[in-house]
């Protein structure tokens, strides 16, 4: 399944994470909602980037390890988005798995994004630095972005948002900022071995929330609070399995419970800078012709 270690990088190249900046880094779900921007970004910056996804020209299936090797042969960095999501069952084995591909194949710079407030993503996140101790972790609050390109998108557009949410708070990131943190991680020194969990500046209920999407778009947008069993024969209404969406929803609805209901500086230690405010990203949204109707 792995490729040999055969003409690997000279050894002066792998001398520690903070040697230099990568020459190629591989972004796995490179079309996805935070891949497609790190991978914009890389590209800015003159870096060489592999953009791996299951139909791209760089093939990188998380449901297929035998295209892992061949993805990351003759790179040095990666940027980790597993899929579905690193609390999910079998991520564990998945992440100690790709970690020893990923060493075999000489890559000594990885960045993995995951869950704020997941244990069984923080399981993850060990069994990767097994192999990658210098391995940098991404912890993201939810999406802003999930109501202009995710699953809230169709809400939005209908007028009503439908979530187990309840009158829980919740930091909103956007995404943009997260790309930015991972580029950083990727090409700047310093960020080997970090742990950053990334919020928004503020804490926003599902109510405010949609109270800031109508004053974005001049529509009258509600929240609608659902139980998560509600919210999993929704999802299997879509045609989800049932366990998928009972899983799903039982994530969601246990995130939601008011634990992640903090706010962290952990855009600002590594840009310098507040994270965007969420009244920001639905302003921009909204100008750009994301709910368009």
């Amino acid at each position: 399944m792995t490729n040999t270690t055969q003409d690997r990088k000279p050894t002066d190249e792998l001398r520690g994470a903070d040697a230099m900046a990568p020459r190629t880094v591989l972004v796995t779900g490179a079309t996805g909602k935070t891949g497609h921007r790190v991978f914009e970004r890389l590209v800015a910056r003159g870096v060489r980037v592999r953009p791996g996804s299951r139909s791209g020209g760089v093939v990188f299936d998380w449901a297929d390890a035998n295209t892992w090797g061949p993805a990351l042969y003759g790179a040095d960095a990666a940027y980790v988005a597993y899929y579905p999501d690193l609390a999910a069952p079998g991520s564990e084995d998945a992440m100690r798995l790709f970690g020893s591909v990923a060493a075999a194949n000489g890559v000594r710079r990885i960045v993995l994004l995951s869950g704020r407030g997941e244990p069984e993503a923080a399981r993850a996140e060990s069994a990767l630095r097994e192999t990658c101790p210098d391995l940098t972790v991404v912890r993201s609050a939810f999406f802003a972005q999930n109501f202009s390109e995710g699953a809230m998108v169709e809400g939005v557009l209908a007028g009503t948002v439908a979530f187990p949410g309840a009158d829980t708070a919740e930091p909103w990131l956007d995404v943009d900022d997260l790309a930015d943190v991972v580029v950083h991680a990727l090409t700047e020194d310093g960020h080997a071995g970090q742990t950053y969990e990334l919020t928004g500046p503020r804490l926003l209920t599902f109510g405010e929330v949609t109270a800031e999407l109508s004053r974005a778009t001049g529509r009258e947008i509600h929240y609608a609070p659902v139980s998560g069993a509600q919210y999993a024969q929704t999802l299997t209404q879509y045609g989800m399995p049932t366990p998928e969406a009972e899983w799903l929803a039982g994530l969601f609805t246990t995130l939601l419970d008011g634990h992640n209901a903090s706010t962290t500086d952990g855009v600002k230690r590594v840009l310098g800078r507040e994270p965007r405010d969420f009244a920001e990203f639905a302003r921009d949204a909204a100008a750009a012709g994301d709910w368009h109707v």
